[in-house]
């Protein structure tokens, strides 16, 4: 364990101080696009204005013959285009692939100043966030970066569930996690091909009465992992992020997955086709009706003090930080997004 006086410093000497804080941005969706193909790429620029966060994908998804093409495509899309308040990632290979430490290495002293987030997968314990601490404060140095890059952890194996406080815990670099579930499921042999969502033999029966079929209700897997990374998330001051959904063409599915998750504390989930868009940027924007009762909330206890009724319904100063995480989170959508400002009314 670092010693308290010696978390914040520099890991390398010319590297820039580590944050206290993160940055304070929308970050609803992290929208996944393939570098290493030319016609993506040149829809990036219009990308910027729909999503919150574009992240070049260097892993999963990525030929193996590819790998290379991809990290070059990233580096070109970085330089070519002006992110503004759209933040640019970057999801590396795994840390025992061939590749991650040229994409370290090349990305850093390419397009450092403009990288905000580096995405690791497959992290398993602190060794894995304290490696690519060490090796992004040196980088950083070399090439004069003058803003810490963030990592955000993936959790896509059991071993890297079972330490989750310790990896969010481990650096003053972690911006946060996401759930990874596919390559979850296969650490865990869990008996299912499915990437994210619920599964139809994941169920629990109503009680019989003896006179209708009994009601089933599908359940879902990842309740319990989500739920674990929030909390781990949420006591060091990390974001916590829902992962793909794969089956594209059902957005009703996932719509709801997405739901479960903003529901449980998710700041926001991966999109990996423009359909999902609009799915997350509605889902992670808070809902009309429960802002504006909110700020019936925050209006009779300017304070937060002692308890009111409103709409036959009682608040107190536990509701009155509820109302406030949904109006604070919506004055900030509003900042970013004229129509739901006019929406909220801000």
């Amino acid at each position: 364990m670092k010693l308290a006086r010696s978390f914040f410093r520099p890991l390398a000497i010319g590297a820039p101080e580590p944050m206290r804080d993160l940055p304070v941005r929308l970050e609803r969706m992290i929208h996944f696009v393939p570098p290493h193909i030319e016609k993506v790429r040149a829809k990036v620029p219009d990308l910027i204005h729909e999503v919150d966060v574009v992240l070049g994908n260097l892993e999963d998804a990525i030929p193996l013959d590819q790998k290379v093409a991809a990290r070059k495509g990233f580096i070109a899309m970085a330089k070519a285009n002006d992110f503004g308040q759209t933040g640019l990632w970057t999801r590396i290979n795994a840390l025992n692939s061939p590749w991650v430490l040229d994409d370290l290495t090349e990305i850093v002293g390419e397009v450092g100043d403009k990288l905000d987030v580096i995405m690791v997968p497959k992290v398993e314990g602190v060794w894995d966030i304290h490696y690519c601490d060490q090796l992004l404060a040196q980088l950083e140095a070399r090439h004069g970066i003058r803003k810490p890059i963030l990592i955000h952890a993936i959790l896509e194996t059991a071993e890297g569930v079972k330490n989750v406080e310790d990896i969010a815990a481990a650096s003053p670099r972690m911006h946060g996690m996401s759930l990874g579930p596919a390559d979850l499921a296969a650490s865990r042999a869990m008996k299912t091909t499915r990437v994210g969502g619920g599964h139809p033999e994941y169920k629990v029966l109503a009680d019989p009465d003896g006179t209708q079929p009994r009601a089933i209700y599908q359940q879902d897997l990842w309740h319990y992992t989500i739920a674990k990374m929030v909390d781990a998330c949420a006591a060091n001051g990390l974001k916590a992020f829902y992962g793909p959904f794969g089956d594209f063409a059902d957005a009703q599915a996932c719509e709801t997955q997405f739901r479960n998750a903003f529901l449980l504390g998710c700041a926001g989930a991966w999109t990996l086709h423009p359909s999902q868009i609009g799915i997350a940027k509605s889902v992670f924007s808070p809902d009309r009706d429960e802002v504006a009762f909110a700020r019936k909330i925050l209006e009779a206890m300017p304070d937060g003090a002692g308890a009111v009724m409103i709409d036959g319904k009682m608040q107190d100063d536990a509701t009155w930080k509820q109302a406030k995480v949904i109006v604070d989170l919506a004055r900030f959508v509003a900042s970013r997004d004229p129509d739901l400002a006019a929406v909220y009314g801000f």
